[in-house]
Formats: C-alpha cells, structure tokens, sequence
C-alpha cells in the first residue's frame, strides 16, 4: 500500500513525538521516585511564599536539581496547596517525592527553651526578647506562674504564647500536687504551697534535702517563729532582677520590705522564683521532722538542727569552713 510522503513524515513525527514524551515521562518518574544526591539541609519555609520561591531556595540549598520539575509537578497535581511553611531538617538521598510529604507534614524543627529551677520570670522575659528564633513582644509573669523545665517551640513562635504555655504546665502541676498533698498538711491553699516551693527552691538544689527544708519553714510557722529565709531578703532588695553580687549585711536584714521574714510573720506575699516540681512535692510532703535550723555544710549541703544551742554548733563549724575557704 502506497503511502503519501507527507503522511509518512507524518506518521514518523507523531511516533517520535510519543516515544519521546514516553521517555520523558518515565525519566521524571523516576527522578521523582529516587534518591537525589543532596547533603542535610535546614531549609526555612516563610509563611506566604510563593511556590516559585520555595523552588528556588531548595535549588539554592542544593536540595534539588531541577526546580522546574518539582514546581511542575506540584503545580500539575495541585500538591502545591498542602505545602506547609515552618523550618525544616531535610535527611540526605531523599527523594523528591519524599521532599514533598516533609513539606506537606509540618513536622518542623523544634528549638529548646529551658526555665532553670529556681529562675525569675524576669530573667526569663528577658532571656526570651534576646532570642532571635522568636518573635513578638511578651510581659514579665507573675513570680512562680512558670514550671521550670525544657520546652520546645518552632521557629518563629510568638513569645507570649510561650509563657502563656509556660504558666499552663505550672497551674497543671500545682492543681495535681496540691490535690495529693499530704492529708494533715497546715498550709491553707495552692497560693501558699507555690510560696513555699520557692522557698525551699532557693535554699537547695539537692532533691533529698528538699522535704526537710520545707519540714523547718513549716515547723517555724506552726510555731509562730519568724522564717528567716536569706533568699527572700535576697529577693525584697532585688525584685528578682539581679543578683546580689555581695553576702548579706546586717543593715540588710533590718531593711523593710513585705520579703523580709527577718521582720515579718508569716510566708512572704508572693513566690521569690519559679520552683520545679521536685520542690512542689517537697512542700507538699515535708519529712516528718522536728527541725527547726539548718546551716550550709561547706559542701553543698545542710546541716540541720532541733534546738538553737545545736544550730549555733553547726553555724560556728559553717564560719570555720567558710573562713579557711577565704
């Protein structure tokens, strides 16, 4: 059968033109299914960015070859849409299948944000507005509304809502170690054991001494002695701002402010730090013991007394060993 030249040209642009587009089609399948030869990458996605911009900056990374693949694709399919923004750890030899669900999953990089035990709201504010991975402006928190621990956020996060976060954790785990407090414990309220914690937050940083130093702030109470807790003329003087940067005189103890429980009766009015749970549960299941004093030791620890006559023992062993230390 004779057929025209025209036709036959025809005929052979077509099949060339199909075998063609076969090839490439089955060549982008397989750049889209198999594993590129890029190196980790963080790569951060801004809210609004255009998918143009998106493809660019994974090029620019070297997390992608051929841009115009990827974009093509997203666009073809409308996976474009699902894309989420957030700051990304991109694995080495992934696929750009694989690429795109990380984009699509929102499983963005989580950056630390840890509240020391025993750390004011106010260094915490300002720890926070010097942290560029952040943004926005936030308030100073009331005294203990935050629970020290270490916290993780995505990049960009607004600052207040962390606190705001922060204070949420603490009011969760005050309500619960309030709730299984001891049954004959004499403080009045959660307000009153947060106050406490701090206490005893500020005066140890050992877990095993923690129910005994609540034991002698509860103890001094119930018997109506003064609580002469250092760190809350610490606190009066400072407002939890600064540190003292000096001992205490005794110009300082005989200075009135409503922290001073070398004066005042009673608990302080507020929180002097933000305690950590381990100090909640102190103040909520003090030792049952009869102590009255403590003193540090010269190694970190206490010494802990009954009566004054032995607490004057200790301190004067504690004036000795801070003496030689000088």
């Amino acid at each position: 059968m004779y057929i025209p030249m025209k036709k036959m040209i025809l005929y052979v642009f077509l099949g060339t033109f199909i075998i063609s587009l076969t090839l490439l089609m089955v060549g982008v399948a397989y750049w889209f299914q198999h594993p590129l030869k890029n190196k980790s990458a963080v790569v951060l996605i801004e809210k609004g960015a255009s998918l143009s911009h998106i493809s660019f900056l994974l090029h620019k990374q070297k997390v992608l070859d051929f841009p115009f693949l990827f974009k093509g694709i997203l666009y073809g399919t409308g996976g474009w849409r699902h894309l989420k923004a957030g700051e990304y750890l991109i694995p080495p030899s992934i696929s750009p299948a694989q690429l795109i669900h990380i984009l699509k999953s929102g499983n963005v990089i989580l950056h630390p944000v840890t509240l020391i035990e025993g750390e004011t709201s106010y260094h915490l504010t300002h720890k926070l507005l010097k942290d560029n991975r952040f943004q926005g402006d936030c308030d100073v928190p009331s005294e203990g509304s935050l629970l020290p621990e270490t916290y993780y956020f995505p990049r960009d996060t607004d600052r207040q809502k962390i606190i705001t976060y922060m204070q949420k954790t603490m009011e969760k785990a005050l309500s619960n170690v309030w709730r299984e407090r001891a049954k004959d414990h004499p403080l009045q309220s959660p307000k009153e054991l947060l106050v406490l914690a701090s206490l005893v937050e500020k005066e140890t940083a050992l877990s095993r001494e923690r129910p005994y130093v609540a034991a002698v702030f509860l103890n001094r109470l119930n018997q109506g002695m003064l609580l002469q807790a250092d760190p809350t003329i610490i606190y009066g003087l400072t407002q939890g701002k600064d540190e003292m940067g000096r001992e205490l005189t005794l110009q300082d103890l005989q200075t009135e402010n409503p922290y001073n429980t070398y004066l005042n009766a009673g608990l302080p009015p507020s929180p002097i730090s933000n305690p950590s749970l381990a100090s909640l549960k102190a103040a909520a299941h003090p030792e049952n013991a009869a102590y009255l004093y403590f003193v540090a030791d010269g190694s970190g620890g206490h010494i802990f007394a009954t009566t004054l006559e032995e607490h004057q023992k200790n301190h004067a062993k504690w004036r000795k060993i801070r003496d030689m230390k000088k």
